[in-house]
């Protein structure tokens, strides 16, 4: 009957409730005097069982089609929007264009936020008004309405999309991370091409307003196993443990505390760090140029929801459902791009386990070949999709290798940041996410105006030729890449050696070195696909943090 009513009365997905706990004569404190987790310990998240780490996990990527899926989805009925409200295509563009400006707060606001507080009232809060505000999508009165509510949608739901790798970092470890982040990757590229097929086919039939009608229906589906996404962020659970011990008034305890409760972290301080170290790391050379790359790949993503239609209707006639289809092709190569992605996850994790140090330049094996692949693809894109008597399928296949190629740079890039700032990766990461959004949000405005004059060929050749210039610096960062570390205030040197922390943090209750001088993670809707213990410890945790995960008394299991 105990059990009965235990599992009945929980709300969320951890393994057992913590409120009706019940500690020995002496909770055990860590060498510091802190709350610390024990091995094998039931609250601990990177020791929950798989099943249950995987289910989070899908709670969390969902979370992430809803953003990434929203970001294009008006992109497909554009004509509708402006019919509807007596503007020009263009101008209906700027649907996309505020959504991804309001990306731009994710990693500014709300990763701080989920540092201070827990990543799950962070997801509550933010998720529940995304979709009230597409509610004021949905049933707009004028276009300046429409706009407004978009802006809000892409800020409250960047939250989830730069927190969800937090909770995958805070889920896995180093080794299992690559299947989580392989997954999360490919939704990431997933959402938004998948977003103009729907509404294409939604306004053969129906309005614009089905489009918002679509994305209500999914938000409210995926609130109900949002709901049961549980504390997953260490030093928030180890606050909730030492206030229970303090409640339970254990004699000579009374006054125990979490590691993060006895530091001088603030929230002012956490954004006085989080809002201008990105600024200062930008203009670091590794940090600048992968920005620069980034920002034209994803530039170029939010160009292809123009290019298609241009490809697709104008060029061959198709409707605005089927001129989307071939989109699909786009959501293909994402998955060849991470399983591309897991096969050098696996690979590098190989070396490790041999022995075999690691550079941050050995990341970039997945940006070398993915910008060769750009260029090339691009080029065979633009020049086949130029003659309507080429056969359909050509420029389709050409899309499916240029989402892959576009893919590997992403991820490998990402990497590279991570591995390369590694204490300073949060701030890198969150200045790359901004800047590229904001180049994403304006290829909207100007990618009719420029096919337009430049042709399909003209205008993919111009890409390509920027894609063709940019392939050096993958090239230049792998051979130059440590002489440039060594020369930078935030990029420290020295090649990773194996990575024999992960065995050693399971037996000895997952320890983690305190970092008491950075901002909280703000990750972007990628990440690396295998990190070291240190990377976790430089991203997971760019905030004053436990010293250390240790023992604590073992609770009741399920």
């Amino acid at each position: 009957m105990v059990e009965l009513i235990r599992i009945l009365s929980r709300a969320t997905a951890k393994p057992l409730r913590t409120a009706g706990i019940e500690y020995g004569e002496r909770p055990y404190l860590d060498e510091n005097g802190h709350v610390g987790f024990e091995p094998d310990d039931a609250e601990n998240p990177h020791c929950w069982s798989n099943t249950r780490r995987w289910y989070v996990t899908v709670c969390a990527v969902l979370l992430v089609v809803n953003a990434t899926f929203a970001s294009s989805a008006p992109s497909g009925c554009f004509g509708s929007i402006a019919k509807w409200f007596d503007i020009s295509e263009e101008a209906a563009g700027l649907t996309i264009t505020l959504f991804l400006l309001g990306y731009c707060a994710g990693p500014l606001i709300f990763a701080p936020l989920s540092e201070f507080y827990g990543r799950r009232w962070i997801f509550y809060g933010t998720f529940l008004l995304y979709i009230v505000f597409n509610f004021l999508c949905a049933f707009a009165p004028n276009f300046g309405s429409l706009l407004v509510g978009r802006f809000l949608t892409g800020t409250f739901v960047s939250a989830p999309l730069s927190n969800s790798p937090g909770v995958l970092a805070d889920l896995w470890g180093p080794v299992e991370r690559g299947n989580a982040m392989a997954v999360f990757s490919c939704m990431v590229w997933v959402g938004p091409a998948l977003g103009p097929v729907v509404g294409g086919f939604l306004q053969l039939e129906k309005d614009w307003r089905w489009s918002f009608f679509v994305l209500l229906w999914l938000g409210g589906i995926t609130a109900i196993p949002m709901f049961t996404i549980p504390e997953t962020f260490g030093p928030v659970i180890l606050i909730h443990r030492a206030r229970r011990i303090r409640k339970a008034r254990i004699p000579g305890y009374e006054d125990v505390k979490a590691p993060v409760e006895d530091s001088d972290r603030t929230l002012v301080g956490i954004y006085k760090v989080a809002l201008t170290r990105p600024w200062i790391i930008l203009f670091d050379t590794i940090s600048f140029l992968c920005a620069v790359y980034m920002s034209v790949v994803y530039t170029l993503l939010y160009m292809l929801f123009s290019i298609y239609p241009i490809v697709f209707q104008e060029r061959r006639g198709w409707n605005a459902g089927a001129g989307e289809l071939p989109l699909v092709g786009t959501v293909i190569g994402s998955f060849i791009g991470s399983i591309i992605v897991l096969f050098d996850s696996k690979q590098k994790q190989n070396k490790l386990e041999r022995g075999i140090p690691l550079k941050p330049e050995d990341r970039l094996t997945l940006a070398m070949m993915g910008g060769i692949g750009f260029p090339v693809t691009m080029f065979w894109f633009a020049w086949t999709a130029e003659y309507s008597w080429i056969h359909w399928m050509v420029p389709t296949i050409a899309g499916v290798f240029l989402a892959a190629s576009l893919m590997l740079i992403f991820v490998g890039y990402l990497t590279y940041l991570v591995d390369s700032y590694l204490m300073y990766a949060a701030s890198a990461i969150a200045v790359n996410t901004v800047c590229r959004s904001a180049c994403g949000a304006a290829a909207p405005l100007f990618t009719n105006y420029m096919f337009d004059a430049l042709g399909i060929g003209g205008g993919g050749s111009l890409i390509g030729g920027i894609a063709l210039v940019l392939v050096v610096i993958p090239f230049a960062f792998y051979k130059y890449g440590e002489g440039i570390r060594r020369r930078s205030r935030f990029a420290p040197t020295g090649p990773r050696k194996a990575d024999e922390e992960e065995g050693r943090r399971r037996t000895e209750g997952e320890k983690f070195t305190t970092r008491h001088n950075d901002l909280p993670p703000m990750l972007s809707d990628t990440n690396t696909s295998i990190m070291t213990g240190d990377d976790v410890g430089g991203i997971q945790s760019e905030m004053p943090r436990e010293s250390r995960y240790e023992k604590t008394p073992r609770s009741s299991r399920q």
